[in-house]
Order: C-alpha cells, then structure tokens, then sequence
C-alpha cells in the first residue's frame, strides 16, 4: 500500500469516528466511548493528576492545588484531528538542533521528520523531535500559531505522538497542551524552532484562561 493511499483510508476512519489511539496527555479510557467523551474525560483525569497533593510532577505549586479550577480548553473541535505523514530526516550525523528555552539557555533536540499534513484545505508542516540521538519512541511537536502570545501562551504549544511503523499519525490538535513553566516558572521550557510557527490560529487543546488576557512572548 502506498503512503498516499494508506493516509487516505486513515482520513476515511478518522472522518467516520474510528477509534485511531491517541498519545498526547493520559491514555484515552475506552476506545469505545464516542471521540468527544474520550477527550473530555482526559481533560478531567488530567485536572485531577494537577490537583492531587500528593503528586511530585504535577506543575501547579502546592500551596495552590487546593484552589486549582482545573485547566482552560477550547471546545473539541473534531476538524482539528487530521492525519498526518511523516518524512523521516536522513542524516548521518543526525540533525541536532538548538532550541531557546524560558530560562535563556539552549536545549539540544534530535530533528526526527517533518510532519505533512491539511487544515482547511491548505497543507502544512511540522518538525517532529526526539530527546536523544537512536531509535525515537516518542515524537514531541512544539508549535506556534496565531493564537499564542494572544489566547495561548507566547512560548507555544506541544504535541507529543507514539512512533507508528507506517509513518502515518493521528494528529489531534484537541490534545495540543501548554508547557509547564505556564503554571510554575521554576520549570524550564523550550521554544518551537521559527519553521514550526503555523500562520492559521489553532483553537483546540488548552488555551489560556478568557480572563487572564494575553500570555507571554516566549522566544
């Protein structure tokens, strides 16, 4: 089966509500609950893991999870869940990458592929990343649109997606979500690279709170 014809089927199940797992945030519960519901309980599950006190990752400080609301999102928008294909970068040495982060340093990250994909009948592209030089098991997709610095933090937004054979994804903007250093600036986090700034205003995912107004500018 060709790529071309192989994305096409994956569109055709994605459009007609298949079940295609998704990576980004906490395991989706039951892939036999509609797509709306599966998003919506990891929404929650995730505001609980923020809140729980006794939680060491979560990025929320302590003295204020008792008081924490939960996250702001967008609604779930199922035209921002679209397939995707990756071309794999092919260097030897691999193509490493030096990313600002919000603590004014540089972050080394593997350039795995670019990810190709449509919204709104125009077709855009991604750099996909890995922590370290090898076999990448998770691709990590930081971006920036025209809501950032506006209704979602300056600094951008991530995506993170589990390695496929085919080179074919599930690309869910709906599951887009904030770095921490958003909620807790003692956590340090990277910038998109410039090529990964999408001219089109990505409302899905997390957002910023309506009444805080705009985030920072990041990079």
């Amino acid at each position: 089966m060709s790529r071309a014809l192989a994305a096409r089927l994956l569109f055709a199940a994605l459009a007609a509500g298949a079940a295609v797992r998704c990576t980004s945030g906490p395991p989706p519960p039951s892939e036999g609950q509609p797509y709306e519901q599966r998003v919506l309980e990891a929404r929650r599950h995730k505001d609980d893991e923020f809140k729980a006190a006794a939680n060491p990752n979560s990025p929320i400080p302590k003295d204020r999870r008792a008081s924490f609301a939960g996250l702001s999102y967008y609604p779930v928008s199922p035209e921002y869940r679209v397939p995707a294909a990756l071309t794999e970068t092919v260097s030897n040495p691999p193509v490493v990458i030096a990313l600002p982060n919000s603590a004014h340093e540089l972050e080394q990250k593997v350039k795995v592929g670019t990810l190709a994909f449509a919204l709104g009948g125009t077709t855009y592209r991604l750099s996909a990343f890995g922590e370290r030089v090898g076999r990448v098991e998770r691709l990590w997709v930081p971006f920036r649109d025209l809501t950032s610095g506006i209704e979602t933090y300056g600094g951008g937004r991530y995506l993170d997606l589990e390695r496929t054979a085919t080179g074919l994804y599930d690309l869910d903007f709906n599951r887009a979500y904030h770095p921490y250093c958003v909620y807790d600036t003692s956590w340090v986090c990277p910038y998109p690279p410039s090529e990964n700034r999408l001219p089109v205003a990505i409302r899905a995912g997390e957002r910023l709170p309506e009444s805080t107004g705009p985030g920072g500018t990041g990079n």
